[in-house]
């Protein structure tokens, strides 16, 4: 490890032409600046580089190799596993990279590493454009496009990834490349599914779509006696679904905290409000549900309203897989299991898989889970670190008990660090080989490891 006498001298002759800060363990403003929004998650970092622009960013990968020190990369750092921080290590932060520039005329914006997804669709919704981001507004845009991109547009537009037209990033060794259909093919392929394995990602540019500004939305709860018939209809709905309707089924606790335990679809039409309100009534037709909120709403309040069930700074522990079917036993050992649940902040999620994004070749990007399906996350969330073992225990006994229905793909956003093996192998399937070459290419000394990381090939 770096001594510290070393470290001090370097930040002394970098600090007066790095725009941003740099913060050491002394500094007043370390302790906030290395959390993260999981709090199970706590880690020292030697030093955070926080950047104002590309030349702080390859001034920070510099000063990395120069101290021989491990790098971990943060943008919105939500990240469940806590990879956007680390011991001992530089952490690379990004979160005051705040630039969007939107080109309503191009349906275009170019927006910088440290941007959320709340304030990326406050400027594309002025002019009543957004593409897909994710379903809580607190999430870091550049993690959530490496890794995939699940949201509430995806069944109309896509993922994330799928609107990227190009990319501007820092690789392993300070250079500045720009990564699109037309340059460096090979590394744009990669990035878009790949996570933070090729560089740094300083600058987005995304297509955008014509939504909103109001849509139709919201949250319809049942009591969990009711659960496997709301399983079932939720099964009905996503069959059937048109590309403008995007479903998420859960198993949750009450939003009032009380602890009362409930089954729910969580709905988005992003198509007219005439055409979302047919789509919806089957759900609000469902007898007695306590609670409704499903009405037009603004893109911006569809794009939050899930923000409060994920306070930063809750403890988190995820287990996820992907299920090709939904059969009434899976349905039924989803709900025993929830019974069974410590917390009321946990909550087990189906998020169905259709129409764009289920209509794009496994091979065209690095992302490989194109199947139509369901995403199932077991979330496991408290506050109390007293029950950190309990919390733990049901989230792996839940994942467990679910393995029997299970396909082979894994979305390698909500991967967890205690995975056996090799978890990349299953995220990224027979896109894996290809994945590592352009990673020897890009990254040969893996310069890059604190992610789900892909191994240069040899």
């Amino acid at each position: 490890m770096t001594d510290v006498s070393s470290i001090s001298v370097a930040v002394g002759e970098l600090g007066a032409k790095f725009a941003g800060r740099l913060l050491p363990p002394t500094d007043d403003a370390y302790d906030e600046a290395r959390r993260v929004h999981n709090g199970l998650i706590d880690k020292r970092p030697a030093l955070i580089a926080q950047c104002r622009g590309m030349a702080d960013i390859v001034d920070a990968v510099q000063l990395a190799r120069r101290l021989q020190l491990d790098v971990a990369v943060r943008g919105g750092g939500h990240n469940v596993a806590g990879r956007a921080t680390i011991d001992g290590g530089l952490i690379i932060d990004l979160s005051p990279m705040k630039g969007i520039h939107v080109d309503a005329k191009a349906h275009t914006a170019r927006a910088e590493g440290g941007v959320t997804w709340g304030e990326f669709n406050r400027e594309t919704q002025l002019h009543g454009l957004a593409t897909t981001g994710g379903v809580v507004s607190t999430t870091g845009m550049a993690g959530l496009t490496l890794g995939g991109g699940i949201g509430w547009l995806m069944s109309k537009y896509g993922l994330a990834l799928d609107n990227l037209r190009s990319m501007d990033l820092v690789t392993a060794d300070g250079r500045v490349l720009r990564a699109s259909a037309d340059e460096h093919t090979d590394l744009f392929w990669a990035v878009r599914g790949g996570g933070g394995n090729f560089g740094i990602a300083a600058s987005f540019e995304f297509r955008l779509h014509t939504v909103g500004p109001m849509v139709t939305g919201g949250l319809v709860c049942w009591p969990l006696k009711d659960g496997k018939d709301v399983l079932k209809l939720f099964r009905e709905l996503a069959i059937l679904a048109p590309d403008d309707l995007m479903l998420v089924a859960t198993v949750v606790g009450a939003p009032d905290g009380s602890g009362t335990k409930l089954a729910a679809i969580a709905a988005s039409h992003c198509g007219s409000l005439r055409d979302g309100e047919a789509a919806v009534r089957p759900l609000k037709a469902f007898p007695t549900p306590v609670i409704d909120t499903v009405a037009p709403m603004t893109y911006c309040e569809l794009n939050a309203m899930l923000d409060a069930g994920y306070p930063k700074g809750a403890r988190n522990y995820w287990k996820s897989h992907f299920l090709p079917d939904l059969t009434d036993e899976a349905m039924q050992t989803m709900i025993e299991c929830y019974e069974r649940c410590p917390s009321p902040m946990s909550a087990i999620l189906l998020e169905h898989f259709h129409g764009a994004a289920a209509r794009v070749g496994v091979g065209e990007t690095a992302f490989p889970l194109r199947s139509p399906g369901y995403n199932f996350l077991v979330l496991s969330q408290w506050t109390n670190p007293t029950d950190d073992e309990q919390c733990i225990a049901w989230a792996r006994e839940t994942y467990a008990a679910m393995q029997p229905f299970v396909g082979l793909g894994r979305y390698v956003n909500y991967l967890d660090d205690d995975e056996p093996g090799d978890p990349a192998v299953a995220a990224y399937g027979p896109n894996y080989r290809r994945l590592r070459e352009i990673k020897a290419k890009y990254d040969p000394e893996n310069f890059f490891h604190m992610n789900q990381n892909i191994r240069p090939s040899s």
